[in-house]
């Protein structure tokens, strides 16, 4: 059964970590200055989500206007485990888990800059999760 129940979990949490990120302190310029836009195809549940790296950021649920720069696909528990630092987003696209279409370098880049909100994320998702 897929960790997320629809797709505004997906957003909330997911899309949740993303908005959270625009003001943090160490990563919330380096986002910005990508500017790119990235969409990622989640499925299991089938989510659209357009992250908009520039300022303001913004995270929007479902098409944009805007092509996207890099646009990656992939499971959204593929997702929950790299929000929580269990899973390696260059090894998944290496083996095929997670496909991409564009400049994949440029979210490589990125990557980086996600693990001070690893802690963020497992916050948002602590009450999902429950009592461990």
């Amino acid at each position: 059964m897929p960790y997320f129940a629809d797709a505004n979990e997906v957003d909330k949490y997911i899309g949740g970590v993303f908005r959270l990120a625009a003001d943090h302190p160490e990563v919330g310029e380096k986002m910005k200055a990508a500017n790119l836009v990235m969409r990622v195809l989640y499925t299991d549940p089938d989510v659209e989500m357009n992250v908009i790296m520039r300022d303001p950021m913004q995270v929007v649920a479902g098409p944009v206007e805007e092509a996207a720069d890099v646009t990656l696909a992939m499971p959204a528990d593929i997702a929950d485990k790299f929000w929580r630092g269990e899973y390696n987003l260059a090894v998944g696209l290496a083996k095929g888990q997670v496909k991409a279409k564009g400049p994949v370098n440029k979210i490589l880049k990125l990557v980086p800059l996600t693990k001070p909100l690893f802690p963020m994320y497992r916050e948002l998702v602590a009450e999902k999760d429950g009592p461990s």
